[in-house]
């Protein structure tokens, strides 16, 4: 077999074997094939595709070229969320214990930030004491205690998938679906849960900013999910604007406790909701959505969700008390509150400057080993279809160097626009997509 016969293959819309794709893999792997062929096979992917089977197979080469975790030990449908990325997506840190208390057990490999879309690590290991990186014994360990562990990607888990992404993003050739699908879910696989909630972003603020190309994106990782035997289903969410209120690290973790109280933005409560549902749902806890959604409100309201996030804190070294004393979590030492130059209704928030505009201030990372300030971030204090007075609180800027707030401020103004005309509040949920197909506006 010829790294040069199957690149030629799929150069001309031929479709791969299983044994040829993991042979290139395992190849690439062991560093017997060179990056130039790898990304000339890429790029010929990039414009010919793949079929479901070749993405499937890919999927697999990339999960068997390192460790998996194995969590048959621990009982119960472990059920795993994974979010495409956005601005103010505090989702994992409020579902991962929400769904945990009410009795699915909630597994999940999370990463730092990159660009302005937040990490979920940065977020915890803002939390005084907080260890994100588990050994496998720990994350196990915790799983079985407390329903519920979050640890950082190691290096051995689908480790080709860091090769080739690497290779993509030098190449030109990120953005194809099957390629988006297969780094996905090859990570999803290999941490071992036995069920997929994905939350695919649309929009401004997200990495798909067109509805029909995330559904692709969503039908290609569900497809995946169906042929290893993975139940996977994908959740279409609007990123025009910011998910939460809070935009970065420690203020999200504040935001999450709001929310875990049965409070917080009412947005950012709903997505929960919803994913979480789907949570319940597939992990045999409930039969339907709406049931889920009741299951998990009365868990909000009556402390059960706090107290498990409280033990999941300690659970993994953290200081608990923040729950209770926020102070406790790093704090700026600068801030600037920006007010309306004018009466009107808030006709967009636009979520890709938010968040690119969040990091300048520290809270997020322009390459990879930057440096980020805990504390940084954007406090937003108005919605898209909100009315607001002239001179009206819209945001409040954080960070630990005042020459940061100076230089974001005038951009910040400039991404929430006011205007005479009433809007209407975009729609939070899309649709769905699940082994039949696309359904939109599930939820309105």
């Amino acid at each position: 077999m010829r790294a040069l016969d199957i690149i030629t293959k799929k150069r001309d819309g031929y479709t791969l074997t299983d044994q040829e794709i993991n042979y290139l893999i395992r190849a690439y792997q062991q560093e017997e094939i060179p990056d130039y062929q790898i990304s000339a096979w890429l790029m010929a992917i990039f414009l010919r595709g793949m079929n479901s089977e070749e993405t499937a197979a890919l999927t697999l080469a990339m999960v068997q070229s390192g460790n998996t975790v194995d969590l048959t030990g621990v009982s119960g449908i472990k059920v795993d969320k994974h979010s495409t990325g956005g601005v103010a997506d505090t989702t994992t840190l409020v579902l991962a214990p929400l769904v945990a208390a009410a009795g699915v057990p909630v597994a999940k490999m999370s990463g730092r930030g990159l660009g302005f879309t937040g990490g979920t690590i940065d977020k915890l290991e803002s939390i005084p004491g907080f260890c994100a990186t588990l050994t496998q014994k720990q994350f196990i360990t915790c799983l079985r205690q407390h329903n519920i562990a979050i640890t950082g990607q190691s290096g051995d888990i689908a480790p080709a998938d860091g090769k080739l992404y690497a290779l993509r993003d030098v190449t030109a050739t990120i953005e194809s679906i099957p390629l988006i699908a297969s780094s996905i879910m090859s990570k999803k696989i290999a941490a071992g849960a036995d069920k997929i909630v994905l939350d695919v972003k649309v929009g401004r603020g997200a990495f798909m900013k067109d509805l029909n190309q995330a559904i692709l994106l969503a039908e290609a990782m569900v497809k995946i999910g169906e042929l290893v035997g993975r139940e996977t289903m994908a959740v279409l969410t609007n990123m025009d604007q910011p998910l939460g209120q809070a935009v970065g690290n420690s203020l999200e973790i504040q935001e999450a406790i709001d929310v875990l109280s049965g409070n917080g933005p009412a947005s950012l409560r709903d997505a929960c909701l919803v994913l979480g549902s789907y949570m319940l749902v597939l992990g045999g806890k409930v039969t339907d959505v709406p049931t889920g959604k009741a299951v998990l409100n009365e868990l909000l309201q009556n402390g059960q969700a706090l107290l498990k996030f409280t033990d999941f804190i300690t659970a993994q070294g953290g200081d608990a008390q923040i729950v209770q004393q926020p102070s406790r979590l790093p704090q700026a030492k600068c801030n600037r509150v920006i007010t309306s130059s004018r009466a009107g209704y808030v006709q967009n928030i636009y979520a890709d400057q938010i968040g690119y505009n969040a990091m300048l201030l520290g809270a997020g990372r322009e390459k990879k080993g930057d440096t980020i300030d805990l504390a940084a971030g954007i406090m937003l204090h108005c919605r898209i279809g909100d009315y607001v007075d002239k001179s009206q609180p819209i945001a409040s800027l954080y960070s630990n160097s005042m020459e940061k707030l100076d230089r974001t401020q005038h951009v910040i103004e400039m991404a929430i626009t006011i205007g005479d005309e009433a809007v209407q509040p975009p729609a939070l949920v899309l649709g769905i997509v699940d082994r039949n197909g696309y359904q939109a506006n599930t939820f309105k």
